[in-house]
């Protein structure tokens, strides 16, 4: 292969056009992060089940649309309360008693995976599924520098949304005040008054429902399987850890991240992209550890 063949020479027009690309890149990322964010950020949990959240949200999806004939629009606060409620449940049967137990707590979310992905395969088999994308979202934009899908618009949309109602619940009401007093010490909040193991429950339940509601999207978007979670665990990760583990950084990172990425991929393709990614963010954190923000909470 020649260097010709590898990289692809700068047009104006279409490096643009990557540029665009990039944010719809980057609201897909945020909104598989954005659950991660609150669960990891406030609980210290590290969920490594958070991509299955993200398949169930996916296969709600379907079941819903196939057998009951809900709407695309609808089936997305439906997602949202189906994998909120399983996550409610989780989080008082299993995470409870893992608190302070880090590798425990990985461990068990990591066999939680195993066991959801093998449940939705024998339920609907291996086989590829679809989620119907609703006409209303069936057009391309395509002005002279842009050529983007209605769903890609639409998950952008959504992604901001989301952004902005977790904000104002973490800001502007009397939970979010509950769990940053728990984020920044959970005794102190206790001695308060503060019910931290209530809170605990729906922070968790709040952040699986984000992903379902990601799920709901993604499904539409890509072909259904009980493994897809796997392909968007990475990514959310990484937009958590860079960010600094909290609301404003997991958007700036996820942003920077999914910029990065169309600009590498646009360059070169998308294999040696996101190696050049991987290779970016292991420097990064090499000399700031801590992401791009934080706001100096230390949990105890």
């Amino acid at each position: 292969m020649s260097v010709n063949d590898f990289w692809t020479p700068f047009e104006l027009y279409s490096f643009l056009n990557a540029l665009f690309i990039g944010l719809s890149v980057a609201s897909i990322w945020l909104v598989a992060a954005l659950g991660l964010t609150i669960i990891y950020g406030t609980m210290g949990v590290i969920n490594m089940a958070h991509g299955e959240f993200i398949m169930l949200g996916a296969f709600s999806t379907y079941v819903f649309q196939t057998q009951l004939g809900v709407p695309f629009i609808v089936c997305i606060p439906l997602a949202f309360i189906v994998v909120g409620l399983f996550g409610w449940v989780i989080e008082r049967l299993l995470i409870r008693s893992l608190y302070n137990r880090p590798l425990d707590t990985l461990l068990a979310t990591w066999g939680l995976s195993l066991i959801l992905i093998q449940v939705v395969r024998l339920t609907f088999g291996a086989a590829p599924l679809y989620v119907a994308v609703p006409a209303w979202l069936d057009f391309q934009v395509d002005l002279e520098i842009l050529h983007l899908s209605g769903l890609r618009l639409f998950i952008m949309v959504v992604a901001v949304l989301l952004v902005v109602l977790t904000w104002y619940l973490m800001y502007r009401t009397t939970w979010g005040i509950r769990v940053r007093a728990v984020m920044q010490d959970k005794e102190m909040a206790a001695s308060f008054g503060i019910n931290t193991d209530r809170v605990y429950s729906i922070t968790f339940a709040y952040g699986a429902g984000l992903a379902g509601a990601a799920g709901a999207m993604f499904g539409a978007l890509k072909t259904l399987f009980p493994d897809m979670g796997s392909g968007y665990i990475v990514e959310a990760f990484l937009v958590v850890v860079v960010g600094g583990i909290q609301l404003a950084g997991s958007v700036l990172s996820a942003l920077i991240l999914g910029q990065l990425n169309s600009i590498f991929s646009y360059f070169t393709n998308d294999t040696f992209a996101r190696f050049v990614l991987f290779s970016l963010i292991v420097i990064f954190l090499r000399f700031r550890p801590q992401g791009l923000l934080t706001e100096g909470l230390k949990r105890r």
